[in-house]
């Protein structure tokens, strides 16, 4: 399946050490020619970590894009009624991101961004990275598989031994499990 002229909602949340994985996605998918609107999360907009400033990765994921960055609820609440995204995904989703979510709170951009695209009756795709996906984060991860129009990238334990409950997506695999939200069916295998 073409995604060119798909209008995407990408969203990117505060697992940094994950971003050096997900932004070669976002160059494939505007190379492939899919309308990108940025949207981030306030921790991606303020902090600076050990994987780079947030100036750096606003820079980039504004010139991947060619749009200015969707950072704060009152910019995020018009995706839904005025936007009218083909799909919009969360990539990486921190467990915090997946908790608020999965509880229904929206109090930042990117879960603000989320509410409003979700009322429109189209797909959300969360790429998850999390150090606690078998733990204090899983239970929200099961209620967000049973709902409805919500899809996930596939993810595995990243590492067992050392971090025994971290799950980290596949992100190579976000084109594919875009393709199969906007068919309405969640990629498998999942695990």
């Amino acid at each position: 399946m073409s995604l060119k002229n798909k209008k995407i909602g990408f969203a990117i949340t505060g697992s940094f050490c994950n971003f050096h994985n997900v932004f070669p996605e976002i160059e494939k998918l505007a190379k492939e020619g899919c309308d990108i609107y940025p949207i981030i999360s306030e921790s991606v907009d303020i902090y600076d970590t050990r994987f780079g400033s947030a100036k750096e990765w606003k820079d980039k994921f504004k010139k991947i894009t060619n749009k200015d960055i969707i950072k704060n609820i009152v910019e995020s609440e018009p995706i839904g009624p005025k936007l009218d995204l083909d799909l919009l995904i969360v990539a990486p989703c921190s467990g915090n991101t997946i908790a608020k979510l999965a509880n229904g709170i929206t109090d930042g951009a990117v879960t603000m961004a989320v509410k409003a695209h979700i009322r429109n009756n189209k797909p959300v795709v969360l790429s998850i990275a999390t150090n606690d996906g078998l733990g204090a984060s899983l239970k929200n991860i099961g209620l967000l598989m049973n709902a409805k129009n919500i899809y996930f990238v596939p993810f595995n334990q990243d590492a067992p031994f050392k971090k025994p409950k971290s799950l980290v997506s596949h992100f190579d695999k976000i084109k594919p499990t875009i393709e199969e939200a906007l068919n309405g069916n969640q990629i498998q295998p999942i695990l």
